[in-house]
């Protein structure tokens, strides 16, 4: 599989990954040679100027990316994701978001401003107003949290919920702002243990407004089947698991060389040589062999599904929760094997296996979480929840 991140891209970007965690700064040139290396139209089709990538392609990239840094690829994700949400669109006879991935194409940077404190209803409840403006358009009052690519989108997806054009009937509205077009506020807060060059800072929405053309869809609140709904759905949780494997497999590497280099005073041998490290190093390369099983499988079931013999519909939800939550539960345990087979210097902020740990604990924060993705696998074999 050719990647469209050559070597010494990759390098290039890790290279700045330990500066910018120590500084806690954005990744302002990491962004700028992804753009030049049209890595923002990975996933949109050709015939709207894109590389016409598919989502398998795209999740090796940024399992690619993620192992240079992470905080890099967790950012660039939230772009990939509305592309992703696009393309599952476009490939369905669906146009309305065919600008959205002619303008990614054209270098606009997409962020993803749907997460709030408090919201376990994640895409099925708001609790930001959307406040309808009389000519078809929204505004938007509320506080979004993980913006990740807080610096760098040019455009934001947002939601929010209209109570105003029939309180008997609301609606989660699905639009988007940009960033020129003010109304918001960015919040300088982002300080945290890892994943600290995403700038996945506070977003505070103050009369955000959303033209008629930029409002995607008025759903009632709750499950829905919508394909948009399906194609955040699928796209996020499929793309994010893709960051968590890379991070993964850059540990596994590291923990790799690392063995191979070290000399036991005891026996004399390099510390590949012992059993109980072997046994370490060979758990955790099973435990990739099985999450990237999960993820080509997944990934390629949703590129090949258009035109298909079946459409899984509301099984995706099941699917693509259970893989997110299998991939970066599988991701925690292998780097912190490589820690435990690479010794004591890992625990110092310098150690790249010490940051790979700091960053692949954001993965229990991410949607869908442990008890979420529980409760979608219980209700798909057991039926919702009596009153």
């Amino acid at each position: 599989m050719t990647s469209m991140l050559p070597a010494d891209l990759v390098a290039t970007i890790r290279g700045r990954a330990a500066i910018h965690d120590r500084e806690n700064s954005y990744f302002t040139d990491d962004l700028t040679d992804l753009r030049d290396a049209g890595y923002l139209g990975a996933l949109v089709p050709t015939a709207l100027g894109g590389a016409g990538r598919t989502l398998r392609d795209v999740v090796h990239d940024q399992a690619r990316l993620a192992g240079a840094a992470p905080a890099t690829a967790l950012a660039v994700n939230m772009h990939h994701v509305w592309t992703g949400v696009g393309r599952y669109l476009h490939e369905r006879g669906d146009d309305s978001l065919d600008w959205l991935l002619a303008e990614a194409a054209a270098g606009e940077v997409f962020g993803f401003g749907y997460s709030e404190a408090g919201n376990d209803l994640v895409l099925l409840g708001s609790r930001t107003e959307a406040r309808p403006d009389g000519e078809g358009g929204y505004t938007f009052h509320g506080r979004k949290i993980f913006t990740s690519n807080s610096p760098g989108w040019t455009r934001l997806g947002v939601m929010g919920l209209d109570t105003t054009t029939d309180p008997d009937d609301p609606r989660i509205v699905h639009a988007f702002i940009t960033r020129d077009g003010g109304g918001f506020q960015i919040l300088d807060d982002w300080d945290t243990l890892g994943m600290r060059a995403s700038q996945s800072c506070t977003t505070v929405l103050d009369g955000a407004h959303a033209p008629a053309d930029r409002v995607l869809r008025r759903l009632a609140p709750g499950p829905s089947l919508d394909p948009y709904v399906l194609g955040i759905f699928t796209s996020f949780e499929i793309l994010l698991a893709s960051v968590y494997a890379g991070v993964a497999d850059r540990a596994l590497a590291l923990a790799v060389e690392t063995v191979g280099r070290r000399t036991s005073m005891k026996s004399g041998k390099a510390y590949s040589q012992d059993p109980d490290i072997r046994w370490r190093i060979a758990s955790a390369a099973l435990a990739m062999d099985g999450v990237w099983a999960q993820l080509d499988h997944v990934a390629g079931a949703v590129d090949a599904e258009p035109g298909g013999t079946e459409e899984r519909g509301a099984r995706w939800f099941r699917e693509t929760a259970g893989l997110k939550v299998r991939v970066t539960e599988s991701a925690r345990y292998v780097v912190d094997e490589a820690i435990r087979c690479s010794g004591g210097s890992t625990y110092f902020n310098r150690s790249e296996l010490g940051r790979l740990y700091r960053d692949v604990l954001a993965g229990i924060f991410h949607p869908s979480d442990d008890e979420s993705a529980h409760s979608t696998v219980a209700q798909s074999l057991l039926g919702p929840l009596e009153d």
